[in-house]
């Protein structure tokens, strides 16, 4: 079995991505600053996506509610995008980033496998923060290690994060 660098893998994920983004809405992506580090989150809508097999780990789509309305109604062709939208468009577009890993490396890796796309809603949180004495919302806190990448449409209509934890 042939070693992979992390740097394939981001690479690969940046352009699953831009290709989902650009095939899907005909939308163009542009990628920031990778950080070598999964930041605490602090999101409206998160999509996880775990892979197992030989290389294990998860892919993260991370996005504030505006953003994820506006990637559902594209997605989606929608006027108006609710909260089943919002999550049925953010775990697909999760899902696929991760389908592009597990196409592309299954033959390297072995039996590479994805889970069930899962979509957080509410908001979470970085794991320092202390909870609130009262709040409507759902909360979850995470910690992991790993890079993040964000991403924004030139207008800045549409900004998310995907992190990558192998």
């Amino acid at each position: 079995m042939s070693s992979i660098s992390f740097e394939e893998i981001m690479f690969t994920i940046m352009s699953a991505t831009q290709d989902t983004f650009k095939s899907y809405m005909d939308t163009d992506i542009f990628a920031g600053k990778v950080e070598k580090k999964i930041n605490p989150l602090s999101s409206d809508v998160v999509g996880i996506v775990g892979v197992a097999g030989d290389r294990v780990g998860y892919i993260l789509f991370a996005t504030e509610k505006g953003p994820a309305q506006q990637i559902a109604k594209e997605l989606l062709m929608l006027e108006e995008a609710d909260d089943q939208a919002i999550n049925d468009a953010v775990g697909e577009v999760t899902n696929n980033i991760a389908g592009v890993f597990k196409t592309k490396y299954h033959e390297q890796y072995g039996s590479v496998a994805l889970g069930l796309p899962l979509v957080v809603s509410g908001r979470l949180r970085p794991i320092v923060d202390p909870p609130d004495q009262v709040s409507a919302e759902a909360s979850m806190s995470v910690q992991c290690k790993g890079v993040t990448i964000p991403f924004t449409t030139m207008d800045g209509r549409i900004t998310f994060r995907v992190m990558v934890y192998m």
